[in-house]
């Protein structure tokens, strides 16, 4: 079965952005374990607000989504695609991907935003957190996670690089109902 991988940028104080979205304090200075990442996955899937910045991202190469990738984004409020290989879905995040979980092809990166995250939290849906804690205290903005029920985690690897920079990867501990 496929599983779902959350990969983010976050701070020693667990922010994924500034209170006003910001995230000019993400280290670029290295890979970062993204091009291996992109291999293991064919699919993203993000919220309509993570969209509309990582757009220029996928348009322009920087992130691997290529005409082979998949790119799922949940919106109540978009109504067309720009492109073949986006998707818009506005039916229920969470059941479509325990349904998407189901079909062939390679891993799914959860590539953001915090509403989307903090549902697939909520539902016990991501099977890894890759987290790249970056050496900085933001003080305010957008937290990771917000309230859940407790989900166990295991650290699989930790990788520590000359930025100060650590990339935590945690394995779900308990499968959910839906893992067969």
């Amino acid at each position: 079965m496929r599983q779902v991988l959350l990969n983010l940028a976050i701070t020693i104080d667990g922010l994924i952005a500034g209170p006003n979205g910001e995230y000019d304090w993400c280290l670029t200075d290295n890979d970062y374990g993204l091009t291996a990442l992109n291999k293991r996955v064919d699919t993203f899937i993000m919220g309509r607000k993570t969209w509309e910045v990582a757009q220029q991202y996928f348009a322009n190469g920087s992130t691997d989504g290529s005409s082979d990738s998949t790119i799922i984004v949940f919106s109540r409020t978009l109504k067309e695609a720009p492109s073949g290989n986006v998707r818009i879905v506005s039916e229920d995040p969470v059941s479509y991907v325990r349904e998407l979980k189901r079909q062939p092809g390679k891993d799914i990166w959860l590539y953001g935003g915090g509403e989307i995250v903090a549902a697939f939290q909520k539902a016990n849906v991501i099977d890894e957190m890759h987290l790249s804690v970056h050496p900085l205290l933001l003080g305010d903005g957008i937290p990771l996670f917000g309230k859940s029920d407790r989900i166990p985690f295991e650290l699989v690897e930790s990788i520590p690089y000359p930025s100060g920079l650590v990339q935590l990867i945690y394995r779900r501990k308990n499968p959910g109902p839906w893992d067969d």
